[in-house]
């Protein structure tokens, strides 16, 4: 099986998740983290999804899964340790072309979620297409090293230089270059060490006065870029 990646926009919209133990926790979690309006169906409801519904507002419906639950759904996840509930689950989004996966049960899905690693901004995802699940395991732990966490801030401050390059009416097409001398500057190096007079001194080497570390970090605090 090939999968056709992609990175899914799920903020706002109406998220399933079957299945209120550990498994369903986890996914639950994620989908709040990008954004879901989350409805969890479960005959039995762990205490932390329990208290996690009350400090984040999801739906919690303690009770067995029902075909009825998919209604206005934009995607499902199934996460029971019953087969046959995951069988009707995945049978019942597919009568409904709906986006369905069930944990750990690749063949039944018809999307998979990969290993994320996540900095701020910066979101990376390992696949083994479902073939080796402990070796996305192992590269993600391998990622999570090797990405720390100045590149969130990095992004941050990529993000508020192109929004002031384009306020400033910069056409874009001039702003790759200038963001290659960045990178190649060593700029993420620079931020790992915290060095802001070495930030500073090649934001003016490349872009000129009027660009610094401070500055540009609190202007991107204030709002999302261009």
């Amino acid at each position: 099986m090939r999968y056709y990646p992609v990175n899914l926009d799920i903020k706002n919209r109406q998220c399933l998740v079957v299945g209120g133990g550990r498994v369903g926790l986890r996914k639950v979690k994620t989908l709040i983290t990008c954004g879901a309006l989350v409805t969890v169906v479960g005959s039995k409801i762990g205490d932390e999804l329990q208290s996690l519904s009350n400090s984040t507002g999801i739906t919690i419906k303690q009770r067995p899964y029902r075909s009825t639950d998919l209604g206005n759904m934009f995607l499902v996840i199934g996460a029971t340790d019953n087969e046959d509930v995951n069988r009707r689950i995945s049978e019942d989004a597919d009568k409904v072309n709906m986006l369905c996966n069930i944990a750990d049960r690749p063949k039944v899905c018809n999307f998979i979620l990969p290993a994320i690693i996540q900095r701020g901004d910066l979101v990376m995802t390992v696949s083994t297409s479902g073939k080796s699940p402990a070796f996305a395991k192992k590269l993600k732990k391998n990622l999570e090293i090797e990405f720390g966490e100045e590149y969130a801030e990095f992004l941050c401050l990529m993000g508020a230089v192109r929004k002031k390059l384009l306020s400033a009416e910069h056409a874009p097409e001039d702003h790759k270059p200038l963001f290659e001398q960045l990178i190649d500057g060593n700029l993420i190096d620079h931020i790992r060490n915290e060095d802001i007079q070495a930030i500073d001194a090649l934001l003016c080497s490349v872009l000129g006065p009027g660009y610094t570390f401070e500055e540009l970090i609190a202007s991107d605090s204030q709002g999302p870029g261009v």
